[in-house]
């Protein structure tokens, strides 16, 4: 369970870290990120740092397949969680 959590804290400080860092480089108009690994990052388990990247740094704010997106990775992402916590705690 202790690395679940490191690995958690992990992909979200990098999901977040690469939002600013995209925002950054348009801002300059330099090489991006591509959307599709910060989608592949938040599906990863980095969907709250992305979220919080978004909104923070006001990054992809305007794409309809991000403000709709990310939330509906994390939402898919708390009902597997609680699905497995739920058939592993016999209930």
């Amino acid at each position: 369970m202790r690395y679940l959590f490191y690995y958690l804290l992990f992909i979200n400080i990098i999901s977040f870290i690469c939002m600013g860092l995209d925002k950054f480089r348009a801002s300059r108009d330099r090489w991006r990120i591509p959307e599709r690994t910060l989608f592949l990052l938040a599906a990863a388990g980095g969907s709250i740092g992305s979220i919080a990247g978004m909104f923070l740094f006001r990054h992809k704010t305007k794409h309809l397949s991000f403000r709709i997106g990310l939330p509906a990775i994390l939402i898919l992402q708390c009902a597997a969680a609680f699905l497995i916590w739920r058939s592993l705690s016999g209930r």
